[in-house]
């Protein structure tokens, strides 16, 4: 019997970006080095997500990743899919949180329906009027919040609503009527502001109102992702596995804010809003 030698087994180099681009497909905009931008983007994502969940300020991570992995995509389509993975994070950082955080519904339901109709109401304007002038004007408004907060040691450390019933509500339908706007015509820093204005004018601690603060962007994220989905720009493929990081990132950021209390959150919420002062900052007056 003939015995043939046996061939040599050449070893094929494992990569990252081949190994995405056969998983999950071609990039949207058709790019050669696909596997890569699903690689970089994902991961972006997962980061936003675990920042998002504790106090907002993951569409700081990114929408830059997105406007810089495909700078040739219509700017709505980039926000559109950013919208369809950031929702998501939001929404399980909320269920997350109802399970160790009473969240106050009865005030925060109607304050979240305010926020949608206040970020429909905003989007549509942007169609209308540019946003520009507030470019100039976000990073000092930032500024204020930090020096606030920096200044109240004790602020947000300890959990006592300073209002009850309907004055509680006509509070919070207030803050989630504005920053509801402000986020469907702008945008920047909108977990964020309401993280601190439920902490100075409802009496929360950063806990508390990180967790009603996820309640309300959950409602404004959707109101700006049925406009962008009606007008066709969001990248559903895309988004899939964006949400699935952006939920990963959120279930990680959650659990650390309820496993180190309002302290930690307050740290990261200073540290949040002092690079979104440099990242707006940088847009407004440099770049």
């Amino acid at each position: 019997m003939q015995i043939f030698p046996k061939a040599p087994v050449t070893p094929v180099p494992f990569s990252l970006g081949l190994w995405a681009k056969a998983m999950l497909g071609p990039s949207p905009c058709g790019c050669d080095n696909a596997g890569m931008e699903w690689i970089v983007v994902s991961l972006a994502s997962l980061l936003a997500g675990f920042v998002d969940s504790i106090v907002g300020g993951g569409g700081l991570i990114l929408t830059p990743a997105l406007f810089a992995i495909f700078p040739t995509a219509h700017p709505a389509t980039l926000f559109g899919t950013n919208k369809s993975a950031s929702i998501w994070g939001t929404a399980v950082a909320t269920w997350q949180f109802s399970h160790k955080v009473q969240i106050r519904w009865k005030t925060m339901l109607p304050a979240a329906a305010i926020g949608f109709t206040g970020s429909m109401g905003g989007a549509w304007l942007v169609t209308q009027i540019s946003p520009d002038f507030l470019r100039k004007l976000l990073p000092l408004i930032l500024v204020a919040v930090l020096l606030y907060t920096l200044a109240k040691k004790e602020l947000g450390r300890v959990h006592a609503p300073r209002l009850e019933g309907r004055a509680e509500v006509a509070v919070a339908c207030t803050i989630g009527g504005a920053i509801g706007f402000y986020d469907g015509f702008f945008g920047p820093g909108t977990g964020s502001f309401l993280v601190f204005l439920f902490v100075r004018w409802l009496g929360y601690d950063f806990l508390n109102a990180s967790a009603s603060a996820k309640l309300l962007n959950t409602a404004t994220n959707l109101a700006a992702l049925i406009l962008f989905s009606l007008k066709g720009h969001v990248w559903w493929h895309f988004a899939v596995v964006l949400a699935v990081s952006n939920v990963v990132g959120s279930v990680l950021g959650t659990r650390m804010a309820m496993k180190h209390g309002a302290g930690f959150v307050r740290v990261f919420f200073i540290g949040v809003v002092s690079l979104l002062i440099l990242k707006t900052g940088y847009d407004a007056f440099l770049r």
